[in-house]
């Protein structure tokens, strides 16, 4: 190699590195913007509602002595920006304030509650891709006849149907009328605190110390609410599975491949359905984090002591603090989850490189 050669083969791969710096740059300060937005968000809306921190605490009947004392103790006295600045450092210690409800920590709490939301929503993605992608591929590919006009109709269904009203009729005929799946709650009465694992997830933490028990007595509660949500997944997945494969089947590359006399199976599943990887894997992303927000309904149907549930008892009681630690988190959440996927498209897409 020549000495010529040899330099723009280092200013090339220079330039590379650069650019790579500059795009973990450019993704490293919209996520902290992002962030930053919604610590903001949430303060405002912490002090624009109209439920009083402080009479929270204290109850309404307590004199005006005490409301000045605890007023002056949680720093509602200060300006807005000290206000602000030292949320933003109680938020950096995971700090999220006390419940007034459960009077713990918002942090422990959220840690005790999440790996169950966690379980729920990991579960219905699950069952919502496994099944809806296959079925809006295969919609795609029998466009017209009956078995495209049966999934539109399962889709349309799983999309329009309330998941609160689904819910309830799944309790009301397979809990109380045939006994087919157990009563409300996470876990039976007789399996409680048999397992206690770093995790708080009791799937996982059942696994871990081996009792297996307690592992399916948890899978077996948890699979009529994971179903509900997982089938209202599937409707959506399916939905736009069906439109990316129909895109990509009016291709011109799809005619050339009829032509050299590729069979459907290889035209489908190792030309077409390779270029909506990234699409299928946006919308994925999308449902994962749509679960992990929306399981409010049918958590409370079911008594699933998650996020949702603990969401709700605390918008209930005006519990602000259980409130914005919630909605942070799960914002938290989301943005973790889209950074994820946005990794994964450059592994599956050169052209986003």
């Amino acid at each position: 190699m020549s000495i010529s050669q040899t330099h723009n083969a280092r200013a090339s791969a220079g330039s590379a590195v650069l650019s790579g710096v500059r795009k973990l740059a450019k993704s490293f300060a919209v996520i902290l913007t992002t962030l930053l937005g919604l610590l903001v968000l949430t303060f405002v809306i912490g002090r624009m509602v109209p439920a009083d921190p402080v009479i929270a605490v204290i109850g309404d009947q307590a004199d005006q002595a005490t409301y000045d004392r605890v007023h002056e103790q949680m720093g509602l006295d200060r300006p807005l920006y000290v206000q602000f600045a030292t949320y933003l450092g109680n938020v950096a210690r995971l700090d999220f304030g006390q419940s007034n409800v459960t009077k713990n920590a918002v942090s422990s709490d959220l840690a005790r509650v999440f790996p169950a939301t966690l379980e729920l929503a990991t579960i219905a993605t699950l069952i919502g891709a496994i099944f809806g992608i296959p079925l809006g591929i295969i919609s795609a590919v029998r466009k017209g006849t009956w078995v495209d006009h049966l999934a539109r109709v399962v889709g349309l269904l799983g999309h329009s149907t309330p998941i609160f009203w689904l819910g309830t009729i799944v309790i009301l005929i397979f809990y109380a009328k045939f006994g087919l799946i157990p009563g409300s709650g996470r876990i039976d009465v007789f399996n409680e605190g048999l397992v206690e694992g770093p995790t708080n997830s009791l799937l996982v933490d059942a696994v871990i110390a081996g009792e297996w028990g307690v592992f399916f007595d948890v899978l077996h509660h948890v699979m009529a609410p994971a179903l509900i949500l997982g089938y209202a997944a599937m409707a959506y997945l399916s939905r736009m599975s069906r439109s990316f494969m129909l895109e990509q089947l009016r291709q011109e590359y799809i005619l050339t491949a009829k032509a050299k006399g590729l069979g459907q199976r290889t035209i489908i599943w190792r030309h077409a359905f390779r270029n909506i990887r990234v699409q299928l894997l946006t919308i994925v992303a999308l449902a994962y984090c749509g679960l992990l927000d929306g399981t409010v309904l049918i958590e409370t149907v079911f008594a699933w002591p998650g996020l949702g549930q603990y969401l709700t008892s605390a918008l209930f009681f005006a519990d602000m603090n259980a409130v914005l630690g919630s909605v942070l988190l799960i914002g938290i959440i989301s943005i973790a989850i889209n950074l994820l996927s946005d990794i994964v498209y450059r592994f599956l897409d050169p052209r986003t490189r």
